[in-house]
């Protein structure tokens, strides 16, 4: 869900770097060594040009990605991923270009043990790895009411080192099917098992057509200068009133090329048009659409809040749950501020549309929003509920799974993962008898916010977030 490229600029890409690459590789750098994360249950291998990851439980440690040295202190992955580590001393941040935040890490004297020898590929040992995985990381069991260690009890009789693949797919979806947490998985080849939170649909493509079909005949039918970007996943348009309106569909998926820094420049030409540098005056109010958003990079959301405001703000704090023994303790706060951007910006009043197909990276653009210096309103139906970044791990016998390890923290330090982040003003959200009437009650509410602010009395009522 977070890159796409080509093979031409892959090729482009290593043609680039091949030189440097190789002189790196022939020299020591100050990031070499071995080196723990704080949390993520992570061991990375720095030597001789290349980084090399450990994902490591008690009872494992299984090869994960690696990336080769490409500059001092710069890393790339085969997707084109750009890793930057800075070392000082003992400690020592890694941080993924495009990401929000760094992880901090601690040099170690050398890999685990379980490193040493090869895990045994079994469906047992695969159930181990799997179970003992979410009892070091998951932080929400407690919150979902999941007992873990009777899941285990329950499930692992039935699994022994014969148990087929077919078998053990079924067993693992089944044991995480209670948590209802989108940003769990489990794959098998092609085959992937997640649940939503009840009564919440997936944001597939054949819903984002759909949907973005209705609108643009219905909503859209009077407005002008209507304009994708962004390979369909961004729409804009002028309303009658001198409203504008901006879809999101994702925060991925931009370009063919699918670097950062592509999806970046490709969401500014959609910016300009929106917020005023392409147009002769700025909107008078800005509905921004996110009930069909299969979320991506949270910080192109953090880009767009930040063409949103004069004044900076806190978005968001983000930690990760770094105690295998206590899912109570993480790692310090590392909180995301939104700093005005350069050139154009808006800052008048913005609607916020957002249902339960609203996820990840669109609630933590959600999330940014909420203390905003200016007019926002949520209107529509709670988020999703899942913000953190997905940590896919892999298991010996060749399946691999998700989960989610880090929380959102607001200024107060409320998270809202799990029940998503409440509207508002609450209005359907493309149910069947919206669609059967050809109504859109949430648009329809925007328009009206953003028209007459003081003649809505509820937006003088919103509860506080």
């Amino acid at each position: 869900m977070r890159r796409i490229v080509t093979a031409t600029a892959v090729a482009l890409a290593l043609a680039a770097q091949v030189a440097p690459a190789a002189t790196a590789a022939q020299h020591p750098s100050a990031t070499d060594g071995i080196w723990r994360t704080d949390g993520y249950g992570t061991v990375l291998s720095l030597r001789d040009g290349t980084l090399q990851e450990y994902q490591t439980t008690a009872v494992s440690c299984l090869k994960g990605d690696s990336a080769r040295r490409t500059a001092p202190g710069t890393y790339t992955t085969s997707d084109d991923t750009v890793l930057t580590v800075r070392a000082q001393g003992d400690r020592a941040s890694l941080r993924a270009d495009g990401d929000v935040g760094s992880r901090t890490l601690r040099r170690v004297p050398a890999l685990p043990d379980a490193c040493a020898h090869e895990t045994a590929k079994d469906s047992l040992t695969a159930f181990d790895v799997f179970w003992q995985t979410f009892e070091e990381n998951y932080p929400f069991f407690a919150a979902k009411g999941v007992d873990w260690h009777k899941a285990r009890d329950q499930y692992r009789p039935a699994v022994h080192a014969g148990t087929t693949p077919d078998e053990l797919y079924a067993v693992l979806g089944k044991m995480v099917e209670p948590l209802h947490d989108a940003h769990v998985s489990v794959r098998d080849g092609a085959r992937r098992s997640y649940q939503v939170r009840p009564g919440t649909v997936v944001p597939s493509g054949t819903l984002d057509a759909e949907v973005k079909k209705f609108i643009v005949e219905r909503d859209l039918k009077d407005a002008r200068n209507v304009q994708d970007f962004a390979q369909g996943r961004i729409t804009y348009a002028d309303l009658p009133g001198g409203q504008g309106y901006l879809r999101i569909s994702g925060f991925a998926g931009y370009t063919e090329e699918g670097t950062y820094a592509a999806e970046l420049a490709e969401l500014d030409r959609a910016l300009d048009t929106a917020l005023g540098r392409r147009r002769t005056q700025p909107p008078t109010g800005l509905i921004i659409d996110l009930r069909i958003n299969g979320g991506g990079s949270d910080a192109l959301g953090l880009h767009i809040a930040e063409r949103l405001t004069d004044t900076p703000y806190l978005a968001y704090s983000k930690r990760a749950r770094n105690d295998p023994a206590d899912p109570t303790r993480h790692t310090r706060p590392q909180p995301a501020y939104v700093t005005p951007a350069q050139g154009t910006r808006y800052t008048g009043p913005v609607a916020v549309l957002t249902g339960g197909s609203t996820f990840s990276a669109g609630e933590t653009f959600t999330q940014a929003l909420l203390d905003r210096p200016g007019r926002t309103v949520r209107i529509g139906q709670p988020t999703q509920g899942v913000f953190s970044d997905v940590m896919v791990r892999k298991l010996p016998n060749g399946m691999s799974f998700g989960l989610p390890n880090e929380e959102f923290l607001t200024r107060s330090g409320r998270t809202f993962d799990g029940p998503g982040i409440p509207p508002h003003l609450t209005e359907p959200v493309f149910t069947k008898e919206e669609f059967d009437k050809r109504k859109d009650s949430a648009f329809d509410r925007a328009v009206n916010v953003l028209r007459n602010p003081l003649r809505d009395a509820e937006v003088t009522r919103m509860p506080g977030t």
